[in-house]
């Protein structure tokens, strides 16, 4: 049997990442001669072509796409088991490509990866804060702190905590527009839109019969944001009525500026997970920052 070209794998997957034969070159120290006789060895042992190539852009063929996820993890399980080798003789060092939402990774994250970076001076840490959904394997990040209700997927999860959500406005927009005492009342009101909430909003209630009652409201308001914390000035201004986590609201409620409003009803109930890539083998710098974040977020 064969064994596979892992050398061209490895080099495809710096191609890829750096998305230039140049630049991969450079970053492997290798000759781009040398690097792109491997992708073109790679190609014809597969029999397709993985890149488009022209002058000035490289591109990834729809046949290299999928393969191009696979030569990362390949390149990143090499690189793991050898760190994970050298683990007991040396401390965690190197870089950490890690995801958050904006928000949360703003407030909360942030602060914590200061003292995390104090305690591993070695550690190199590549913040990707955006509230947008991230492929993390495609995009080769280590380690993803996500909030929601997570699909099947083969990625590995930890739940940290649960997420209150809250339906908030300010007191002087109550005292013109009155205050919901129903879900459906929701209906006659300016409501604020999250662009990245899926659909309407959706409450539940138990009745006495042991059954839910569930509402569905739809919001067509004058601001939707892809942040919640551009919500928050709308809000405390008495705009309208939204619906945003604790880690945003929190403060304002505690100040008095923003008052919940429909506390008897659940609405999602979204969690704080951690998410790092299918493989069981990762270094030793992903492992202690996993377990740092574990620790304080819980």
């Amino acid at each position: 049997m064969r064994l596979p070209d892992l050398e061209a794998w490895a080099i495809f997957a710096s191609v890829v990442e750096h998305r230039s034969f140049s630049a991969a070159a450079t970053a492997i120290g290798l000759s781009k001669a040398t690097v792109s006789k491997a992708v073109s060895r790679l190609e014809t042992q597969l029999g397709q072509s993985l890149f488009h190539r022209t002058s000035r852009r490289l591109a990834l063929t729809e046949a290299g796409k999928p393969l191009a996820e696979h030569a990362r993890r390949l390149l990143a399980e090499a690189h793991a088991a050898e760190e994970a080798a050298r683990a007991g003789a040396s401390s965690p060092a190197g870089r950490i490509r890690l995801a958050a939402p904006m928000s949360f990774g703003v407030t909360h994250l942030a602060p914590l990866l200061a003292e995390f970076l104090a305690a591993h001076p070695k550690v190199q840490i590549e913040l990707h804060l955006s509230d947008a959904y991230v492929d993390i394997v495609a995009e080769g990040i280590d380690v993803a702190l996500r909030i929601g209700v997570l699909a099947d997927s083969s990625l590995r999860t930890r739940r940290l905590r649960d997420v209150t959500i809250h339906v908030v406005a300010a007191s002087a927009y109550l005292a013109v527009h009155g205050m919901p005492a129903h879900p459906a009342d929701l209906a006659g009101h300016v409501l604020l839109g999250y662009s990245y909430s899926n659909g309407p909003w959706r409450f539940t209630q138990p009745r006495e019969d042991g059954t839910n009652e569930e509402v569905s409201v739809r919001t067509d308001g004058p601001l939707s944001a892809n942040s919640g914390d551009a919500l928050v000035p709308a809000l405390i201004a008495g705009l309208g009525i939204a619906i945003l986590p604790d880690f945003i609201v929190d403060a304002a409620i505690r100040a008095g500026t923003l008052v919940p409003i429909l506390t008897d009803w659940t609405t999602i109930r979204p969690a704080l997970h951690l998410l790092t890539p299918p493989s069981p083998l990762r270094p030793a710098r992903v492992e202690a920052l996993i377990t740092f974040l574990a620790e304080r977020l819980r």
